[in-house]
């Protein structure tokens, strides 16, 4: 029987490919003709360029094979498939982009372009589940054992590479390419928690009924009302639980101050809702 492929699959292949062309937008357009690194990979195979005269399609094809084999075992069989198709685009797109010339005589464009451009290749393919491979692989196994993000992970890693570049780089080089990823890292961060991300908040407060009916009717969130006990002081509290867009958290912070100044509320990042409204 033949698998049949899904709509979300075709979307993913088509995000892939956007992300492996992006990626090699940056790289050749903005990065090399800047005179600038990278990190991971990619880094590593802008170094041989500039030391090699080696083409960054050939050593990244041949790094990122390597760093696969090395953390298959870490992505899923489905990331697997993913990934490999990722290195195989990026680095095809590396040698067609090859020839695209973009001139500037502004260094802080291609910095700003470069970085933008990695980020939002990279964020695209790991959004969907995938790495680029490089870095991204190592990126995954430090978060699946610790509570670093992905994109944090990543810097690291990158930051060591462009350590390495001092070789072929000059000191303004590489602080420029520090740049570059930083800016590289918010973009991807952005891209993988999502356009509008989420922030859960937790709400102990000794007017739950006024505070719940509030939020329902002017922030427009189904509200979760749980039983709480204090550790200490043995009294029960109902505790409120509501996950809001980013942009109505400050709204909703003066509606909790104005009817209870002596809530205790947490708030906490959301990277993925699923569903409608709690009830």
């Amino acid at each position: 029987m033949t698998p049949r492929i899904t709509l979300q699959t075709l979307l993913n292949i088509a995000a892939v490919i956007l992300g492996a062309f992006l990626f090699s937008i940056g790289v050749n357009q903005f990065m090399i003709p800047g005179n600038l690194g990278d990190g991971g990979v990619s880094g590593l195979a802008i170094i041989i360029l500039y030391a090699f005269d080696i083409s960054p399609a050939i050593s990244t094809l041949v790094l990122n094979g390597i760093l696969l084999v090395i953390g298959f075992k870490f992505l899923s069989r489905r990331g697997m498939y993913y990934t490999i198709f990722a290195v195989i685009m990026m680095s095809i797109f590396l040698g067609i982009t090859d020839s695209f010339v973009i001139q500037t005589d502004e260094i802080m464009l291609n910095v700003i372009f470069g970085g933008l451009f990695l980020g939002l290749g990279n964020g695209l393919v790991i959004r969907i589940g995938a790495t680029t491979a490089g870095s991204a692989i190592l990126g995954r196994i430090v978060n699946k054992y610790t509570d670093i993000k992905i994109a944090n992970a990543i810097l690291v890693f990158d930051l060591m590479v462009i350590t390495i570049g001092l070789t072929v780089l000059t000191i303004e080089q590489v602080l420029l390419t520090v740049v570059a990823m930083y800016i590289n890292v918010k973009v991807m961060d952005f891209m993988i928690e999502g356009m509008n991300p989420k922030k859960a908040i937790t709400i102990v407060s000794q007017k739950p009924e006024v505070l719940g009916k509030l939020i329902n009717s002017e922030i427009g969130r189904g509200v979760t009302m749980m039983n709480g006990k204090g550790f200490y002081s043995r009294e029960e509290n109902d505790i409120l639980y509501v996950v809001i867009n980013k942009s109505k958290l400050t709204r909703l912070k003066r509606l909790i101050k104005h009817y209870d100044e002596n809530a205790f509320v947490v708030v906490n990042d959301v990277n993925s809702v699923l569903g409608n409204s709690i009830a």
